[in-house]
């Protein structure tokens, strides 16, 4: 397998066994409780971050260079996206779930800015394609990301409104 495929087949893998942890996770947060907000837009994240994949694997050839600074840069940012799956704990899913009058996370990432994980993720759009050189995808795919994510912080801020108030 060239180096090109490996690199986007681990990232295949992450993904899954990311969507497992998440699905874990929000059975278990449901099952106590906790309310799912916006779930009507998910499927366009899992449409768009699938695309994303199917556009680099519809790119890569077995002889596509890696460029390492951007190879570097993606590792940071999944050391990244796990410090803050470790930060939220059992909280982390890939959906928008608020647990009532659950206190908000103020540890890890979550010091310094309000919404972590959706930094990480944006960097990760962007990066990765630049690993192959495939500037056009990260440039399309980031655009695409940062408007769904526009809606996607306004409906998680209100669900999360009355808690922060607490």
């Amino acid at each position: 397998m060239s180096p090109a495929y490996a690199v986007l087949a681990l990232v295949v893998i992450e993904r899954l066994a990311e969507l497992l942890i998440s699905n874990r996770h929000t059975a278990r947060l449901l099952a106590e409780g906790a309310v799912e907000v916006g779930a009507e837009h998910y499927r366009y994240f899992v449409l768009l971050h699938s695309a994303w994949l199917i556009a680099m694997f519809a790119l890569v050839r077995p002889d596509t260079p890696l460029y390492w600074p951007p190879l570097a840069l993606y590792i940071l940012l999944s050391a990244a996206r796990a410090w803050v799956m470790t930060s939220l704990g059992r909280f982390w899913t890939t959906r928008v779930i608020t647990v009532p009058n659950a206190p908000l996370v103020k540890r890890g990432p979550y010091r310094f800015m309000r919404h972590p994980n959706y930094a990480v993720v944006t960097g990760e759009v962007l990066v990765l394609p630049l690993v192959f050189g495939f500037w056009k995808v990260a440039l399309i795919f980031t655009l695409l990301n940062l408007v769904l994510l526009r809606f996607r912080i306004r409906v998680e801020n209100a669900a999360l409104a009355s808690r922060r108030a607490a």
